[in-house]
């Protein structure tokens, strides 16, 4: 052994020699405490949000598929009935008046959220100068209070209001956009479409921003015109998405309530023509008197009728798949 293998073995420390148990506790130093985790660690994180739900989504919930089944008034607890309240609806005019309504609501402006956003999302999908002021202008209704836009439109569809205005300055003549128990509700959708159109825009974009380039080009080389990619390559490329703003718009126009009410009036227009189910239920079951269980049993009807739309919805989209 040479001098200088002497010295280097003399110069490097001794290794540390790790006791027994080390590996096992994870490089856990000795004499540090063992944390250990409870099981009901996770649960003490979600307790907030699950409260939140429970109070304000579950508990309404169960409270009004049990009060369907009772006679109970507002300041009345009632007693249980069994299907009175159902057979009730049956015979109930303005019941049928409310689903008719609704379901006119359903056919007007879901088709327009689908096919309007759709075209205006590959409308300012463009990277030209200013489009980020209309992508701005067109999602400003959404964060808009509905109550401030109906408010608007109200003053612009009324007899003496801007719309009137210039339609007899034209001389075409006032139109009862208001008193009209059809323009009425057509005036309704007018406001959905012009409010959602912002909100399904966005949704549209992040879908467009996932259809390759590629796509688009090899269609153009073939000789197809805007039309026939439109058709042929972006709505087979956003079709998940369409489906997904079919089954939102669905179930938001059924159960729509704001429009109408500030258009129409507590009264649901001309002889209550224009009323809708979620109008329904709060003129029945709302006041001193109201009856809360006949409203309850119209909740749970608007329920089940919003889950089956969902349900045609997702079962049109896994037979075009199939």
């Amino acid at each position: 052994m040479t001098t200088s293998t002497v010295s280097s073995a003399a110069a490097s420390p001794p290794e540390r020699v790790e006791p027994k148990g080390a590996a096992r506790s994870g490089g856990r130093r000795p004499g540090s405490p063992i944390r250990r985790q409870l099981p009901t660690s996770p649960w003490l994180f979600a307790a907030p949000g699950l409260l939140i739900v429970g109070a304000f989504s579950l508990y309404p919930f169960i409270s009004t598929l049990v009060n369907a089944f009772t006679d109970r008034r507002t300041l009345i607890p009632g007693q249980f009935v069994g299907l009175a309240n159902f057979e009730e609806l049956l015979h109930d005019d303005m019941f049928w008046m409310g689903l008719r309504n609704s379901t006119l609501y359903v056919l007007g402006v879901v088709p327009a959220l689908v096919i309007l956003p759709l075209l205006l999302a590959m409308l300012v999908q463009r990277h030209i100068p200013g489009i980020t002021f209309f992508r701005s202008a067109f999602y400003t209704p959404v964060v808009a209070s509905i109550v401030v836009v109906g408010l608007i439109w109200v003053w612009m569809l009324d007899d003496r209001g801007l719309i009137n205005a210039v339609l007899e300055a034209v001389g075409v003549g006032k139109v009862g956009f208001l008193s009209d128990q059809w323009l009425l509700l057509g005036s309704a959708m007018a406001v959905t479409v012009w409010k959602g159109l912002g909100y399904y825009m966005i949704i549209y974009l992040a879908a467009l921003a996932n259809v390759p380039r590629e796509l688009h080009e090899a269609a153009a080389v073939d000789g197809a015109g805007p039309v026939r990619r439109f058709v042929t390559v972006t709505v087979p490329a956003v079709r998940s998405t369409m489906v997904l703003v079919g089954a939102l718009s669905s179930v938001a126009a059924f159960k729509v309530f704001s429009e109408v009410y500030l258009m129409a009036g507590p009264s649901g227009g001309p002889a209550g023509e224009d009323t809708t189910l979620v109008m329904l239920v709060q003129r029945v079951g709302t006041g001193l008197s109201g009856r809360v269980g006949y409203a309850s049993a119209i909740s749970v009807v608007v329920f089940v009728v919003t889950v089956a739309l969902m349900l045609l919805v997702l079962r049109a989209d896994r037979r075009e798949d199939a």
